[in-house]
């Protein structure tokens, strides 16, 4: 058996470090919750509707509409952010469907939810697949295992796992070698035709192609295609050491870089990184001795090979040996399964796209919605039988799933959200506060609702919502579950909050105005004064 070594940085690290946007990484801002710049070039294919529809604008007839008048607390946030009410779409009612609705303003009218859309995604796959679902990274070869050596190819067949990190692709990895497979004489294929996706520039959302919030999806998704790089000074030889993970077959890394004695600020800008080659990563500026340890997540410059380099130089670091080549191919139907790796339980991975907002995770989920069959979805009653995955996941085919998914849960009172990729990072996606309102309220009554709810955010005390209500004599403080969201002109908000009293209610909000960020204390005053009611 062969002793693998312990990984340096942990997962759980990784993870929250990749879901902060290389920008604002000392922010409280998540990867799906960006300042971006506008998009260039975006196109939705299958889905020319979604292409033509224009900004989230009312009409007049709606734009008017308030049944019940807004909070003093969000109209003077709203005023001093110099956003008009106008901006403003909100929603505040019983989750029981007992009582009245405390706040009905603009709820009517589609607006960009920004990361919020992630409710609707993940809830579906809640309801589609079950809180236990897992997805399945399969091992396979063409050939025997003979004293510690398989003479054959070894496949590795992504099943679309959207957390396949390194210290799970090392478990697996010894589980072969348990198994024999230390040195393998052939080719390590890789197999990711569980999903089909058109090829992408990982930076036409914002021109930040090297961002990990840009990494697109993968049957086969590797570590979010992304490398962590840990800075380390070290006075007495006037360097900081760089280590970085995962190892990286052919890629060259600058071991150290001279230190200097500046604040450390834009230490990002400092270090003056070179990316422009896909075999090596360099650094020609100076790290700040005042900064400390850092780390910094970036995107692989090279995403299409990233996982033929990650599992490569995993591989071999576990002491494992190949003789050929890692190239994509399909696995052969006689393929022998050699080990079966499970992903976490849906339940656990909805939990990291909601409360961290990961944009990758979230349209991993979204894709394999388009592996059912739309037949077994219009058939399905209430409780929900097991489902099979029956063809490879498109995001055309992830529309449609959940728009007939969508008519059969809330019929046609609420509109089909408008979907690209499920995840928000979109300039078209859009929904009505209605219709989240909607959702909420199912989610609630669903059998399996709880864990749902579980997977939000907790105001004050954990995830994207963390900075709400803070203080722990905030009525809001660990009594609400929230998914938040912001892009350039859109910052959002959507989940549920226990009132003083007891209640609980369904409380969405959204800003859809060039101010939108600078109005987000508009909607942190939304949720206290839910929490606040008296009745």
């Amino acid at each position: 058996m062969t002793c693998l070594p312990p990984l340096r940085f942990a997962a759980i690290a990784l993870f929250t470090a990749l879901s902060l946007p290389l920008h604002a990484q000392d922010s409280d801002l998540s990867a799906g919750e960006l300042r971006l710049a506008p998009e260039v070039g975006l196109t939705v294919p299958s889905a020319a509707p979604v292409v033509a529809l224009p900004r989230p604008v009312a009409p007049p007839e709606v734009r008017a509409q308030g049944n019940t008048s807004l909070p003093g607390s969000v109209l003077a946030a709203l005023q001093r952010a110099q956003v008009p009410a106008s901006a403003l779409s909100a929603l505040v009612l019983p989750v029981s469907g007992e009582g009245p609705e405390r706040i009905r303003h603009r709820a009517e009218v589609p607006i960009n939810p920004a990361s919020v859309m992630k409710l609707v995604t993940t809830y579906a796959a809640m309801d589609l697949l079950g809180p236990d679902f897992t997805w399945s990274t399969r091992f396979a070869t063409d050939g025997v295992v003979d004293k510690g050596t398989l003479r054959g190819n070894l496949y590795i067949q992504g099943g679309g796992d959207p957390k396949l990190v390194l210290e799970r692709i090392q478990a697996a990895f010894q589980s072969l070698q348990d198994k024999g497979v230390v040195v393998v004489l052939g080719d390590m294929v890789l197999d990711s035709s569980a999903f089909e996706i058109t090829p992408r520039d990982p930076g036409a959302f914002d021109g930040e192609a090297l961002r990990p919030y840009n990494a697109s999806p993968d049957a086969l998704l590797v570590n979010f295609k992304s490398v962590v790089l840990r800075f380390m000074p070290d006075p007495a030889a006037g360097v900081a050491r760089v280590v970085s993970e995962p190892p990286m077959a052919g890629l060259a890394i600058d071991a150290t870089l001279p230190l200097s004695r500046g604040g450390c600020g834009d230490w990002r800008g400092a270090i003056a990184a070179r990316f422009d080659d896909v075999n090596a990563i360099r650094f020609e500026g100076r790290y700040p001795l005042s900064c400390g340890d850092k780390e910094w997540p970036v995107a692989y410059q090279d995403p299409a090979s990233y996982a033929a380099r990650a599992l490569e130089g995993l591989w071999r670091n576990s002491g494992g040996a190949l003789t050929g080549k890692v190239r994509t191919g399909a696995t052969p139907a006689r393929a022998r399964l050699l080990h079966e790796a499970r992903s976490l339980p849906l339940s656990e991975i909805i939990a990291d796209v909601n409360q961290w907002s990961n944009n990758v995770m979230a349209q991993q989920v979204f894709l394999t919605l388009g592996q059912l069959a739309p037949a077994r979805v219009d058939s399905m009653t209430v409780p929900r039988g097991r489902l099979t995955l029956v063809r490879p996941g498109r995001l055309e085919r992830s529309r449609e799933i959940l728009g007939r998914w969508w008519k059969n849960t809330f019929g046609i009172r609420h509109a089909t959200p408008v979907m690209e990729n499920g995840s928000g990072l979109s300039r078209v996606e859009r929904i009505t506060p209605d219709a989240l309102g909607a959702l909420l309220r199912h989610a609630a009554r669903h059998p399996q609702g709880e864990k749902f709810v579980q997977s939000l955010s907790v105001a004050g005390v954990k995830g994207t919502a963390a900075r709400i209500g803070r203080s722990p004599d905030s009525l809001v403080h660990g009594n609400a579950w929230l998914k938040t969201g912001t892009l350039r002109d859109v910052t959002g908000i959507a989940g549920y909050v226990n009132a003083g009293h007891g209640a609980r209610y369904a409380v969405v909000g959204f800003i859809n105005h060039p101010n939108a960020v600078a109005a987000r204390p508009a909607l942190d005053a939304l949720v206290e004064w839910t929490a606040n009611l008296p009745d």
